[in-house]
């Protein structure tokens, strides 16, 4: 274990998930009384949870960074074969969905990478247009952020330590708790002796961190349900809106020399500060209010533009040649990500032409990797009534309804293949950051309703 200086640490910003901006709270929601089915089942997912919360301590200990996460997927698997139900693991084809709307464009390949779909099938699948149970997708993605600067943790990143009720490390906030949600409730039903009417799908995925891809993919394979919940961490809120990602890539071109003679070089990387000053222009007009998309209005900062990674220069004595910027850049729901390319592109070509050097050795802008639009889903459609009503029947309050900062694979759902989708996960801190930590608490919760809410929307057999 590495050392950790307590002294650097910084309270963890809000979650961007649940943003607990906008619209309040929705009208009580009245669900039917605890039925007997429904009393089992969350007795179950109560005289289980200390196994649970084992089986995301085990999630945690998988370092599941990109092009690493199959060995998290066989934890997923394993749990899910142990409760009983029909396991598929199957691979992504990068070439295949490359030509299909929401698609990421990848720079990065999926070869031998594993995905993890499980099945609970239902007495009368089918759908409700078929005379049959409605079926239900339970979807979360295992894959993480890397742990930036372990030294500066408190907590080993994937040592899932447990402190006064929080469990700390890499992706236990987003979002191994939301995954060890849907696999606690799957099992509480299954251990109830619960038949449901139609299927319950437990999809795995990976790659939610670049973009969506995993999801993308399953959806493509025919993985699909008559509605679907991610259990993101959203503080159990329930997101209306979220944001439109696009991640870009700046490339500043100086002029190197050896250091002695830097007065007459260019540098490259002292150049790109001029780009960033322009993305931050860029952002400061796209956060004012009358620009603002009308679900945003009551939030302080909707849209960011994050420098995420600077690389440029070889050698302290060397004047860089170049330098690479890669940048997250938001825009509202609704908007034309082609567009938000084209303000990325013009901003960038403002600066250059107000710089001696830049002007006639302009920056090049490409983008990459993460393509997702934003979205806006509605509060009151059938299946985010079956989870409020459910969450007031556990939690005994409607849950908030908010917008997020960030996207989610939500969209993939509702955008590109008509499937309605909410998202409702635990409460927790530091998502992308030092020190990051889920609620258990909250994970309780969440499978409860989870779990309750399965029972509504698929029916009891």
């Amino acid at each position: 274990m590495t050392d950790r200086d307590p002294a650097r640490q910084t309270p963890p910003p809000a979650s961007p998930l649940a943003a607990g901006t906008g619209a309040g709270r929705p009208p009580p929601v009245a669900p039917a009384p605890a039925s007997a089915a429904k009393a089992a089942v969350l007795a179950e997912v109560d005289r289980a949870f200390e196994s649970q919360v084992e089986l995301l301590a085990a999630l945690v200990r998988c370092p599941s960074v990109r092009g690493a996460t199959n060995g998290v997927q066989a934890v997923v698997a394993g749990a899910l074969r142990r409760t009983g139900l029909d396991v598929q693991e199957v691979g992504i084809d990068g070439e295949a969905i490359a030509a299909l709307p929401g698609y990421s464009p990848a720079e990065w390949d999926y070869d031998g990478l594993i995905q993890v779909v499980g099945t609970l099938p239902g007495a009368a699948p089918g759908g409700a247009a078929a005379g049959g149970g409605r079926s239900l997708v339970l979807n979360g993605h295992v894959d993480v952020v890397p742990a930036e600067t372990a030294a500066y943790w408190r907590h080993d990143p994937w040592g899932a330590e447990i402190e006064d009720g929080r469990l700390y490390g890499r992706g236990a906030c987003d979002m191994k708790a939301g995954v060890a949600a849907v696999l606690g409730a799957v099992g509480a039903i299954r251990r109830a002796g619960i038949v449901l009417r139609g299927d319950v799908r437990v999809q795995s995925v990976l790659d939610e961190e670049c973009g969506g891809n995993g999801t993308l993919a399953l959806l493509a394979q025919g993985f699909r349900g008559d509605a679907a919940v991610i259990p993101e961490p959203t503080g159990l809120a329930l997101p209306a809106a979220c944001v439109g990602v696009l991640w870009g890539r700046i490339r500043v071109r100086g002029r190197a020399a050896h250091a002695g003679s830097a007065s007459s070089a260019v540098n490259a990387i002292e150049k790109s500060y001029a780009v960033v000053r322009a993305l931050r222009e860029m952002e400061a007009a796209a956060n004012l209010p009358e620009r603002r998309h009308a679900r945003y209005a009551g939030v302080e900062h909707p849209l960011n533009v994050n420098i995420g990674t600077i690389r440029g220069g070889d050698w302290p004595s060397s004047v860089p040649e170049s330098c690479t910027l890669e940048v997250r850049v938001a825009c509202y729901p609704q908007e034309d990500l082609a567009a938000l390319e084209d303000r990325v592109r013009a901003s960038v070509a403002r600066a250059a032409a107000a710089d001696p050097w830049l002007k006639d050795v302009p920056p090049e802008v490409s983008f990459f990797g993460f393509r997702g639009e934003g979205a806006v889903y509605d509060p009151e459609s059938d299946i985010a009534r079956a989870v409020a009503g459910n969450h007031r029947l556990v939690a005994g309050e409607s849950p908030a309804v908010g917008v997020s900062t960030a996207t989610d694979d939500r969209r993939l759902f509702q955008l590109h293949y008509g499937i309605p989708a909410v998202c409702y996960g635990p409460a927790g801190g530091g998502l992308h950051g030092v020190d990051e930590w889920v609620d258990l608490e909250s994970m309780r919760t969440c499978t409860r309703v989870l779990a309750a809410a399965a029972l509504d929307w698929c029916g009891v057999a």
